[in-house]
């Protein structure tokens, strides 16, 4: 089937394009009758022989689905060469519409899209990077045991007024102009105060309440909430605690390395595995905080106009994430609000990085070499009891080294940024960089 295309034309913004698209008639009517031919010598029907049902029947039960599939089939290959012979990096799916152009020998169609920026890369002269930096000595694997013994506390029931660092289980409802509102009710709800999963005004008015007690009170939510609709909204509070529990930490004995995977419940061992680990973990939180301030001199650097299709698709991926992450967390995503807007500047933020990289790695020849996704695996694997088996897991499957493959070439854009620009290394304090609570 012979169709038509025209060079692609500027639309509305930068990137979007729009083609006219032609598909001869009689052309489109053959194609629909060869389609429709090959569907009647396999066809059955009740009454007719294998291949024997008539034309008339063929074409009224299939011809539509015929027509459209025919015309979809000549548009995609029409549009696909068009933007192939042009050179077009087309950024999403196209838009496809009818246009009412009165022809009675051609179906005319206009297709528009967007197309990927072109990225030129500008000197990175005159800009200066901070690098943290951090050892890892006693002072850090103290407190690191400490973390670890409050990761394993566990809660014995008091009776006394609730404080922080309790355990408390309530129930509560919201209520908005007397009215509940959605995620604002819970039925046996347990969180510890202090540890801020939820509102401090909230914690504030459970301290001080004693098992069996009830109350209510009002508040307001923060003018930045998550949610728009309860932004800077006051609302009242009744709430009935169930239960108060203090911590418990465990010792630091035998039993305690043992809980640590330490079979013999050496203590010496404990503290070896858990330097390593410290330092593992130290090393990728610094490598994660240069890595954005380089991100974010690229981005200043190089700033972008980038396809909306890729940002929407990119949103989408986000509030899936956090869909998932929610869930984790037992939280009804049913029940709780969520929209794009909430996520269209990370998406932005994203995507602009993503084709900066491509740009910077496509031009240096910066892709992720074997051995170094090879270290990134090995290193990964430490973290488990066998590592040598988590190597042949991720290995078995292609796809499993993605993620590492993806690691390696940052780490390669990052080390190319930090060779042009001046490097000053900065002290980090070990609880601020691993997000600790003071």
């Amino acid at each position: 089937m012979e169709t038509n295309a025209n060079t692609a034309a500027p639309v509305a913004s930068a990137l979007e394009r729009r083609l006219e698209l032609s598909v001869p008639i009689d052309e489109l009517e053959r194609e629909v009758d060869q389609r429709l031919r090959r569907l009647g010598k396999n066809m059955k029907l009740p009454g007719f022989r294998p291949g024997k049902v008539p034309a008339s029947i063929v074409r009224q039960q299939y011809g539509d689905q015929a027509r459209l599939d025919a015309l979809q089939e000549a548009l995609g290959r029409l549009f696909g060469e068009a933007v192939s012979a042009q050179r077009l990096r087309v950024a999403g799916m196209p838009k496809i519409e009818a246009n009412n152009s009165g022809s009675t020998t051609h179906m005319d169609f206009s297709a528009t899209f967007e197309v990927y920026p072109e990225v030129r890369l500008s000197d990175l002269a005159g800009v200066e990077v901070e690098r943290p930096v951090l050892e890892v000595g006693a002072e850090e694997i103290n407190s690191t045991l400490e973390i670890l013994r409050k990761q394993r506390v566990r809660y014995e029931p008091v009776d006394r007024a609730a404080a922080l660092a309790d355990r408390v289980t309530i129930d509560f409802l919201g209520k908005k102009d007397g009215e509940p509102f959605a995620g604002g009710q819970g039925k046996d709800y347990r969180f510890v105060l202090g540890e801020g999963k939820m509102l401090s005004d909230f914690e504030n008015a459970v301290i001080g309440t004693r098992a069996g007690e009830a109350k209510s009170f009002d508040m307001t939510f923060p003018a930045e909430y998550f949610s728009k609709d309860l932004a800077g909204q006051s609302v009242t509070f009744d709430i009935a605690l169930k239960e108060v529990c203090e911590p418990v930490l465990p010792e630091l004995d035998g039993d305690f390395a043992r809980a640590l995977g330490v079979e013999d419940g050496d203590l010496t061992q404990m503290r070896a595995e858990i330097e390593a680990n410290l330092r593992r973990e130290v090393k990728k939180r610094l490598q994660g905080r240069i890595t954005a301030q380089v991100m974010d001199v690229l981005l200043q650097a190089n700033p972008l106009q980038v396809p909306e299709a890729l940002i929407q698709r990119e949103v989408e991926r986000l509030m899936q994430a956090a869909r998932q992450d929610m869930e984790q967390r037992g939280m009804q995503v049913k029940d709780l609000p969520m929209r794009p807007e909430w996520f269209t500047d990370q998406a932005r933020r994203r995507v602009s990085i993503g084709l900066i990289l491509s740009e910077i790695v496509r031009l240096n020849n910066l892709q992720a070499q074997p051995a170094q996704v090879k270290e990134l695996v090995e290193d990964a694997a430490q973290s488990y009891d066998n590592p040598p088996e988590v190597v042949r897991w991720y290995y078995a499957k292609a796809e499993r080294l993605n993620d590492f493959e993806g690691a390696a070439i940052e780490a390669n854009v990052v080390d190319w940024v930090l060779q042009r620009v001046a490097v000053r290394d900065k002290p980090v304090a070990f609880a601020e960089l691993m997000g600790q609570q003071a």
